[in-house]
């Protein structure tokens, strides 16, 4: 079956990945003066814990993040030790030469004749048709055929009927990069269980992202972290997330950012400690009443339907502004929140004109209108 070779391959080997976009710098404000010795230090402890699998891009770190590997991983390992993932973002690119270029460029960086995995890098709604429009995908099957991709693949950030689509329109893909974490499994816009089983549908292997929810789930409010604490004071918070992802069916790796030679020792022990086992009775009944706290907060009741966007004279992405506005409630953290809504939002939530169009159509009967002016004084 499509993707079986993979799975074996990755059925012995450690499922945590080395995420390359939050790198040490030594200087906070450049993102290319990454701290080259203290890499060193982190690709050595993560090697010798067992990981293989490394996740960069082209953008990552302005470009230095390619570069960074070489020095720390690529030429001081055989190429047998590691596997490596980049990506492409064709959408951010003026013209196909140059999105084309770059996988030959991120080689190069990286100092390496094949990349084992490469990714058009967040697909879906208008973005799609720029990977279209460039012949993005035939080229990276004839890089496959040439043996400069070993898997082709793609990540993307939208819901499962848009992943349902691109792998039934692109059914040689060999695996999906997908946002999944216990915070989103039953979210109606992330719907990462939904992706989940997208994914198993068409027979393709998942690489998880975003894990944690970019830290939010290992700095989770005291309401949520002391049932887990409860249950067991020695694991880090961590741990639950991860191990969550790990325990999930078609899974070939899950990404960690890690930043600090510290963050791999823990990641790494975790796994060791827990690999791949299932929670027990008594961790399931404490996972699953820390998702109950978790949830005990006041909630704008959105499904998702998206009736309400269908008349909307400005484009307003209101079940998105919805789902910030439920994220605030669980993580009670708004400065996370404000990052996410500047990329989500799309059309701001202060663009709503108040012509109730919106509240017509629901069929929750949400105050829209004066959610979207929450959503404004709190994200802009």
């Amino acid at each position: 079956m499509k993707g079986d070779f993979m799975r074996e391959d990755f059925a012995n080997t450690c499922k945590l990945g080395f995420g390359c976009m939050r790198l040490p710098l030594t200087d906070p404000n450049d993102q290319k003066s990454i701290d080259i010795e203290q890499l060193k230090t982190m690709v050595d402890e993560f090697i010798a814990g067992g990981g293989t699998y490394f996740d960069t891009a082209f953008v990552y770190h302005d470009g230095a993040s390619e570069a960074a590997l070489k020095e720390a991983l690529t030429s001081r390992y055989p190429r047998d030790a590691y596997t490596v993932a980049t990506k492409c973002l064709a959408w951010a690119l003026p013209d196909e030469a140059t999105a084309k270029s770059n996988l030959q460029t991120s080689l190069n960086r990286m100092g390496i004749d094949y990349v084992d995995f490469y990714l058009l890098h967040n697909v879906g709604g208008p973005r799609t048709e720029v990977f279209d429009k460039f012949g993005m995908w035939d080229f990276v099957k004839e890089m496959k055929a040439q043996g400069k991709i070993k898997n082709i693949g793609f990540s993307m950030h939208d819901d499962a009927k848009c992943l349902d689509e691109l792998l039934t329109a692109h059914p040689d893909v060999d695996f999906v990069q997908l946002q999944v974490n216990y915070l989103d499994w039953n979210d109606p816009v992330v719907q990462s269980r939904r992706l989940m089983k997208v994914a198993q549908k068409h027979d393709v292997p998942v690489v998880i992202m975003e894990p944690a929810r970019g830290g939010q789930l290992v700095n989770l409010p005291e309401r949520v972290a002391s049932v887990f604490k409860k249950a067991a004071p020695e694991q880090s918070l961590a741990s639950w997330a991860y191990r969550f992802c790990y325990t999930q069916p078609n899974v070939i790796a899950v990404l960690s950012g890690m930043g600090t030679p510290d963050q791999v020792r823990e990641n790494v022990a975790d796994y060791k400690k827990f690999g791949t086992t299932p929670f027990t009775n008594e961790e399931q009944a404490a996972f699953d009443a820390a998702i109950e706290a978790l949830h005990a907060v006041p909630t704008v009741p959105c499904t998702n339907c998206r009736y309400c966007v269908k008349d909307c004279p400005q484009g307003v992405a209101i079940p998105n502004i919805m789902a910030l506005l439920n994220l605030e409630a669980y993580t009670d953290n708004r400065e996370f929140v404000k990052g996410q809504y500047s990329w989500q939002a799309k059309a701001p939530a202060s663009e709503c004109i108040k012509c109730g169009a919106c509240e017509d159509m629901c069929p929750q009967k949400i105050d829209i209108m004066h959610q979207l002016d929450i959503a404004a004084e709190h994200y802009e």
